[in-house]
């Protein structure tokens, strides 16, 4: 029998349940204070009756939808004049459109609304944040208003909707006014925008998931900031509007739905069918849409007119509302002929 040296055996290390603890605790540590970091960070919804009573103002009117909607639109400008009815883009709000409120209201009936999943109009119980959710939308103020025809205008998601209701009903658009609209292909060789970081979060699907409990106010600025030229029109009260709308119960949620859905590529193949007058303004610094795209437009749409901006961005509206008001005047004066004389003034 071979003897057993003692020198054979490794001693064991000291101290091993020590190290079988710190094996545990660390990585529950870790989980703890990524916990509570997520507590920290989590922002939670805003209140609904403290935002409509901040960001409805004396000209807030809802209406009721078939699928449960609870739409908020304003109707403004001159009564009997020209009806012009405009379509903010994604995770923005009717308020985009009060530059041009103020510059056209004296001549045109300007009717904007909140489409659902955004502004004070809110998530919606049907959760239909497509085209066909949004037009429906828009029949639904039209009704209310007893509109059956009228200009449709629409920035970037906006103006996406817009031209797919002109397809989907083009004898009630008079004429089509495309601001920065989403919706074209990349042209040949093109790549694409380098985008801002709200958008580019919403590509990752834990990127979505944490856009529905974390909303910074410092990543809604950013993102902003990232999306226009002229900086200088964004101010406290400007960042905190697009910060606590997005957070209007059930926003948050549609912009994830949205980020996810079809957005139908292949019904940009059809706008050449769209007849009715079209304008296409684009800001030439925009980073969320190839300026490119209006030439596409054009290109596909005829008897289509462009107008491009100078050392502006992806909101002409609010980075330059009097050149924006003087082309979409302009435009329709020429295209839809002169406006009404009221009897009263002679």
């Amino acid at each position: 029998m071979q003897a057993i040296d003692e020198d054979d055996f490794e001693p064991l290390p000291p101290h091993r349940p020590m190290f079988r603890r710190k094996r545990v605790l660390i990585p529950l540590g870790l989980v703890l204070a990524i916990l509570i970091a997520f507590l920290v960070l989590r922002t939670g919804d805003t209140d609904r009756d403290e935002m409509i009573a901040k960001y409805g103002g004396p000209h807030a009117l809802f209406v009721a939808g078939p699928a449960g909607q609870h739409i908020h639109y304003r109707d403004q400008g001159k009564r009997d004049g020209p009806v012009i009815l405009l379509l903010h883009g994604s995770n923005a709000s009717l308020h985009t459109w009060e530059p041009l409120v103020q510059r056209l209201g004296g001549t045109y009936r300007i009717v904007t609304l909140d489409l659902p999943g955004h502004g004070l109009t809110g998530g919606t119980p049907d959760k239909d944040y497509g085209a066909d959710g949004m037009m429906e939308a828009v029949d639904v103020v039209a009704a209310k208003l007893g509109l059956e025809r009228f200009t449709l205008g629409g920035n970037s998601m906006g103006g996406w909707v817009a031209w797919r209701y002109a397809l989907a009903r083009p004898e009630r658009v008079d004429a089509l006014l495309l601001i920065d609209a989403a919706g074209m292909p990349l042209r040949k060789g093109e790549k694409r925008p380098p985008s801002n970081i709200g958008f580019r979060v919403l590509e990752y699907p834990f990127g979505r998931w944490l856009a529905t409990q974390i909303t910074p106010r410092s990543l809604v600025e950013e993102s902003l900031r990232g999306s226009i030229a002229k900086q200088d029109i964004v101010d406290d009260a400007m960042i905190d509007r697009y910060w606590e709308l997005l957070r209007f119960p059930g926003n948050r949620e549609a912009t994830v739905l949205r980020a996810r859905m079809d957005r139908e590529p292949a019904m940009a193949s059809r706008v050449g069918a769209i007849k009715a007058p079209t304008l296409i303004l684009f800001g030439k610094e925009d980073r969320l849409i190839n300026p490119t795209a209006a030439q596409t437009f054009n290109e596909r749409i005829a008897g289509s007119e462009v107008v491009l901006l100078d050392g502006i961005g992806h909101l002409p509206m609010e980075e330059a509302p009097g050149e924006t008001a003087a082309a979409i005047a302009d435009f329709l004066k020429r295209r839809l002929g002169p406006l009404p004389v009221d009897p009263a003034t002679n």
